[in-house]
């Protein structure tokens, strides 16, 4: 089988290169694709054709991509989590540095310096006392968030002499393992608050993290703390921020999301979203999220996906293998090995995940599978999308 696939930015050549020609046949305007791969492309205002069996995205966060909708119709949506790891945590690491010295703030006065040499100097002279800054070993720096990103800024922290302090309650076993032993557990979020000078965010946004960092959570913090945010602009509430920058109690606030309110504010620096920014980023992305669709779409397994549940079967030798996604309810797999059953089919292997709401079965079952067996699957209540693989 060829597979179409629909390009809504520019993707890496590295990523697509990933999905052989022989197979796939890739555009950004293609018809009916099987498979869609995005970056920044808002997908919310289009029209998803029904032929699309997964999306992938080129990056970490999903908020340009209709999830919920998608989960209804039984398509994985797939992201590259860590791909872009190294590439946000040395921006974070930057923009502490920027905002301990007084950086930009000090470059804005040296570039409006007018006059000869004699009369700059003596304005440095001067004018350098306004930009007086603090030096990072033996602070505390607490790290909201231990997935990817934040176990790379945590144990790079440590390795600058920080003393750091993590909160998650659902830190992964994979991330726990690579995160340093010196790293301390906060017991809770206004615990990490008022023990750190600098807090830096690394969660994805949903209901329980709007507004995370409040007034109520920059009131905890040591005076002169910092705040930096790299995750999502409506993490933060701006407007708290602001007023703690002005009374004095927070020294700097540091993020990726320019704003009216926030970009000409003398103790904020705005980036224009440069967390990812780079080459390499990019390119790893690209790749990551091009093989895990690959493996989608050839074997039927899910990786990476940020509304289905992880689901890898390896494949049995002479075996037919089944897709199932639906509605996480009693005796699906009942139904779907009766239906099999009832064609004079043996399941060889099966493998069924739930996560929340969906769940994923797949199933290698010994002969041939007609697709009238396929459309009687899809047909079973809850049943959200079943293919051959």
């Amino acid at each position: 089988m060829r597979f179409r696939i629909q390009t809504l930015n520019n993707i890496s050549a590295r990523g697509l290169e990933r999905l052989p020609r022989d197979r796939y046949d890739i555009a950004p305007d293609i018809a009916d694709p099987h498979g869609i791969l995005v970056r920044s492309a808002d997908m919310h205002s289009m029209v998803v054709p029904e032929s699309v069996l997964a999306v992938g995205r080129a990056g970490a966060g999903t908020n340009n991509i209709p999830v919920a909708a998608l989960s209804k119709r039984g398509v994985p949506v797939f992201n590259a989590p860590g791909a872009n790891a190294n590439a946000v945590k040395e921006l974070v690491l930057a923009s502490l540095f920027l905002a301990a010295r007084n950086i930009c703030q000090a470059w804005d006065f040296a570039r409006s310096l007018e006059g000869d040499d004699e009369a700059i100097d003596k304005a440095v002279e001067a004018g350098k006392k306004k930009f007086v800054g603090f030096e990072i070993p033996g602070r505390t720096l607490g790290v909201v968030g231990l997935g990817a990103i934040g176990v790379h800024v945590a144990n790079s922290a440590h390795a600058l002499g920080m003393k750091v302090l993590g909160y998650d309650p659902q830190i992964t076993v994979q991330r726990a393992w690579q995160l340093s032993s010196n790293v301390e557990q906060a017991l809770s979020l206004d615990d990490l608050f008022a023990r750190s000078d600098v807090v830096t965010v690394h969660v994805p946004l949903t209901n329980d993290t709007r507004g995370l960092v409040n007034a109520a959570r920059l009131k905890l913090m040591k005076k002169s703390g910092v705040v930096l945010n790299f995750s999502r602009a409506a993490i933060v509430d701006d407007q708290a921020i602001i007023a703690a920058l002005d009374d004095g109690r927070l020294h700097a606030y540091v993020c990726d999301f320019p704003k009216n309110a926030l970009k000409s504010h003398p103790k904020v620096i705005t980036l224009p979203h440069l967390g990812a920014s780079t080459g390499e980023a990019e390119e790893n992305c690209a790749v990551m999220v091009a093989d895990t669709l690959r493996d989608f779409l050839e074997n039927g397994n899910i990786r990476n996906s940020v509304n289905y549940p992880e689901a890898v079967l390896p494949r049995a030798p002479n075996t037919a293998r089944l897709a199932i996604a639906n509605s996480n309810v009693p005796n699906m797999v009942g139904q779907i090995s009766t239906c099999l059953a009832s064609a004079g089919l043996n399941i060889a292997d099966l493998l069924n995940k739930s996560r929340g709401e969906y769940a994923y079965t797949l199933i290698d079952a010994d002969g041939a599978v007609p697709e009238e067996l396929v459309a009687r699957i899809r047909a079973i209540d809850g049943v959200l999308s079943a293919r051959l693989v």
